[in-house]
């Protein structure tokens, strides 16, 4: 069996920061990853000062760039020797704008991906997508969007429907009924141990190590998959760093910021709550990969 794992995340770094562990890992075995962005990050603050004046209200190319940015970070990830995977825009690149957070002027842009989420033309593009790449494994974020961004939320609405849509007849392309359909999400005693060994790391002085429990997590024993992504630690480094305008990359490695200057630990194994299909454990309860079970 050929194992096809497609990934929905909101914005450009998002991919990275969340998943880029199990896209290395994947691309390493020999899956078929497709990652598809739903916007191009529009509204991002910017980390460097050179690239201040990219950002919404002045020049508003930050997007534009941000493509640039995820493309080199996709190539990174990507195992020496093997295809380089190349990002892929719900509805093409721009289609969907950046909504910014709950009650800024940018949740009232005409393209807005929170506000059109609620109607069919997303799930429409992203039914396509599924049906044409045809996915075993389909990854997106829980309920409220891992931290609460409307492009979050509005990301894990829509993936739920296409991959439901895609199943049914109708619509381009033959129906293909996906096994299994994952939330990435972050266990609470991952961020505890990774926040709690932030204190003996080389942090820049004008980092801040935040009180794990301000840090959104799910409960350990909600945590159906866990994937060990430590041997491909270097390539989710490399792609982090390349999304230069979002986040800093602590020297030694182990911690990276935003623009809130806050720290947070860069884990190496990434967690994931099966929502659809069914589980395959091990011996300890939990799974190890995201195509256990499957033929």
């Amino acid at each position: 069996m050929t194992r096809r794992l497609l990934l929905v995340h909101a914005h450009p770094d998002d991919e990275t920061i969340t998943t880029g562990g199990t896209i290395a890992r994947y691309l390493a075995e020999g899956a078929e990853v497709t990652v598809v962005t739903c916007t191009l990050g529009e509204e991002g603050e910017v980390m460097d000062p050179p690239y201040a004046q990219l950002v919404a209200d002045q020049a508003d190319q930050l997007g534009g760039y941000r493509i640039g940015e995820i493309t080199a970070a996709l190539a990174a990830l990507s195992a020496p020797g093997g295809p380089v995977l190349r990002p892929r825009f719900l509805g093409g690149a721009g289609r969907w704008r950046d909504s910014g957070m709950a009650g800024t002027p940018a949740a009232e842009h005409p393209r807005a991906f929170a506000t059109a989420a609620a109607g069919s033309a997303p799930v429409a593009a992203l039914a396509e997508i599924i049906r044409a790449v045809r996915p075993q494994v389909v990854v997106t974020y829980d309920e409220v969007g891992g931290y609460g961004h409307p492009d979050h939320i509005a990301a894990h609405t829509v993936t739920t429907a296409a991959v439901a849509a895609a199943a049914q007849p109708g619509g381009s392309g033959e129906p293909w009924e996906v096994a299994k359909l994952y939330w990435t999400v972050v266990a609470r005693r991952q961020i505890d141990d990774g926040v709690a060994a932030l204190a003996g790391a080389d942090l820049p002085q004008d980092w801040r190590i935040p009180d794990s429990a301000s840090l959104p997590a799910h409960d350990d024993a909600a945590v159906t998959t866990r994937i060990d992504v430590s041997g491909v630690a270097e390539r989710k480094i490399a792609a982090l760093r390349a999304h230069a305008t979002q986040l800093t990359v602590s020297d030694d490695g182990t911690a990276l910021a935003l623009t809130n200057l806050i720290a947070q630990p860069i884990l190496t194994e990434e967690a994931f709550i099966l929502v659809h299909g069914t589980a395959a454990p091990g011996a300890d309860g939990v799974e190890r990969d995201l195509f256990a079970g499957l033929p």
